[in-house]
């Protein structure tokens, strides 16, 4: 039997307005009834998503692509950037790109977020949470994430190329591209995660709906794809559901359950 239910937050288990619908909700907490673990698994930093942990109260957070993990509110993985790596990325980015627009999820204990621009007023900055706005000049502190927007593809593969101790993943919304420790994705830390809980990657489904999110579909017992899903998350997953706006995962927990 699966045991955890593992839900990418922005384009999954949102909807476009950024929001948990109401039957979807219901039907998470339903799984939770009935045995069922429940974690997130998101790109956003810990921090950005405290309005979505606070409501569903998760057993698992990962946070930051993979950089943090927590297990019911307790930190138990954290994969930073030192303050020297940080510092470097940053020069390099600037020194190649010029003008550029930066956001940075902190190591620290709150996961402050920090940006060097301020954001449209939209759905998705409505849900972001609390933004640390700065220049990023001599900026010093471990970082579990920074993302770039780069419109420019040589220009972004010419930053990948300096920072070889970088995972480099383009965002399908835009022009910006997440940063983090080599070896540190989505999937890494699911595996950190099934040894402290005592499951095996079997046990798992996960959901998902853009390139981040391939590895752990792939990977994990059951992987399903939102009906908006990117065409090539789709041929990596198991199933395809309804979209996100459709309730995809309130109706597939549904059949789940019985």
């Amino acid at each position: 039997m699966d045991k955890l239910l593992l839900f990418d937050l922005d384009g999954t288990l949102l909807t476009t307005d950024k929001k948990i619908s109401p039957k979807t909700f219901s039907a998470v907490m339903r799984a939770r009834e009935n045995g069922y673990l429940i974690g997130i698994c998101t790109s956003r930093s810990e921090g950005n998503s405290l309005d979505f942990i606070g409501r569903l109260q998760p057993d698992v957070t990962i946070s930051s692509g993979g950089a943090m993990v927590s297990l019911r509110g307790e930190v138990i993985v954290t994969d930073a950037f030192t303050s020297g790596q940080t510092h470097r990325i940053l020069s390099e980015a600037k020194r190649i790109c010029s003008d550029i627009s930066i956001s940075l999820d902190s190591a620290s204990a709150d996961a402050e977020f920090y940006s060097n621009f301020k954001p449209p007023e939209d759905a998705l900055s409505a849900s972001w949470g609390k933004t640390i706005y700065t220049d990023f000049i001599d900026f010093y502190k471990p970082a579990l994430k920074i993302c770039f927007e780069i419109f420019d593809k040589d220009k972004a593969e010419e930053l990948q190329d300096a920072l070889p101790f970088c995972d480099c993943i383009k965002f399908s919304d835009g022009e910006w591209y997440k940063f983090t420790k080599s070896g540190v994705t989505k999937e890494t830390a699911i595996k950190k995660t099934c040894v402290h809980l005592g499951i095996d990657l079997t046990q798992v489904t996960a959901f998902g709906d853009d390139l981040a999110d391939i590895g752990m579909l792939r990977m994990c017992g059951t992987g399903v794809a939102m009906g908006n899903a990117l065409p090539e998350v789709k041929a990596a997953s198991d199933i395809t559901i309804g979209s996100n706006d459709e309730d995809g995962i309130a109706y597939y927990l549904d059949s789940l359950i019985g």
